[in-house]
């Protein structure tokens, strides 16, 4: 018998003061059975780092059609795509040949080895932007995780910062590779 996802909700407050983006989302995160709390954080803050009232996750693991979150218009057009981890570079490119804008969020300590064999192969990818997240601060975000979370993120000046209970975690992203 398959082992089932286990849902997480959150409440998230979301400041980002450099977007002029202020909102609340009530979020269902569907935590695949190989997926990491640390994973599912990530999954969360790159959703807040991008959310509008259409950002919506996708089925990520479960499907290899769909990213770990995304944006369409109200045709169905794909704006922007969002990947969590190392994704390979063929799924990158045909991720890039179907949005207009992919990110994609790296952590972990293989991260700066993944990105040395990827960025020759990703260089023609114009729609293409990938940062990473310290493998210290993205175990940090996982002490967030919880089956109920109320969450707060904060972004000004480019700093970000996630929190939840009594912990608060400063993101530090870096870029890997920007869009052009």
């Amino acid at each position: 018998m398959a082992l089932k996802s286990t849902i997480y909700k959150a409440e998230l407050n979301i400041s980002d003061m450099d977007r002029g983006y202020y909102a609340d989302h009530s979020l269902t995160i569907a935590r695949h059975p190989s997926e990491t709390d640390e994973r599912m954080m990530v999954r969360v803050l790159a959703f807040a780092i991008h959310a509008s009232e259409r950002m919506a996750f996708g089925k990520g693991i479960s499907d290899t059609e769909e990213p770990d979150f995304w944006e369409k218009d109200y045709t169905d057009a794909i704006l922007l795509w969002g990947e969590v981890g190392q994704p390979d570079d063929r799924r990158l490119l045909k991720a890039c040949g179907r949005a207009e804008q992919v990110f994609v969020y790296s952590f972990s300590h293989a991260s700066n080895i993944w990105w040395k064999q990827m960025n020759s192969r990703l260089d023609r990818a114009k729609n293409l932007c990938v940062k990473n997240i310290a493998s210290e601060t993205s175990q940090e975000l996982a002490k967030l995780a919880e089956r109920t979370m109320q969450l707060q993120c904060t972004i000004q000046d480019g700093q970000i910062w996630l929190s939840g209970g009594d912990q608060s975690v400063q993101i530090d992203l870096e870029t890997f590779k920007e869009f052009g």
